[in-house]
């Protein structure tokens, strides 16, 4: 359904099938819900957080190989394994995040990317905007945190 697209201020005018967007576009209920402007510009911003994830990364392995941790003080060197954990579970959790948009993008080829999960009703612009990769609408989300504490406290 969602074809490619492109972020520009008018590059090929979209005649190879690509739905250019003008520069500043932001989604609007005015609009059709999830029309292929709405689509395009979800999925650019997907594909380059998804790109600024990886980058990140790289940035990470290549410090990770600039050798081991060579600080001479005790406390210096405890302080610096402390950041290299905390680095490290961070990259851990961008990992967890590029799969949840890799799958995101799923949904936009697949036409069902911004209708929640549960309910199958529009997820707000907004709720998309703050949370491109959201499955649920707020009420269905706020729903489920609940059950989930309901849970966790039996």
């Amino acid at each position: 359904m969602a074809s490619s697209a492109k972020n520009s201020s008018g590059s090929d005018g979209g005649s190879n099938g690509e739905i250019v967007l003008e520069n500043g576009y932001r989604p609007s209920a005015d609009e059709e819900f999830m029309n292929e402007r709405h689509l395009a510009y979800f999925k650019n911003a997907l594909e380059k957080w998804k790109l600024d994830i990886i980058e990140e990364s790289k940035e990470t392995l290549a410090h990770l190989q600039d050798g081991p941790i060579q600080e001479a003080d005790l406390n210096d060197r405890a302080s610096s394994e402390t950041d290299w954990g905390l680095e490290l579970r961070t990259r851990d959790r961008q990992r967890k995040l590029t799969s949840k948009i890799e799958s995101a993008l799923r949904r936009i080829e697949e036409g069902e990317y911004g209708y929640c999960q549960v309910t199958g009703e529009p997820i707000s612009l907004e709720r998309l905007e703050a949370r491109p990769i959201a499955t649920m609408s707020v009420e269905a989300q706020e729903a489920h945190e609940r059950n989930e504490k309901i849970s966790r406290d039996q």
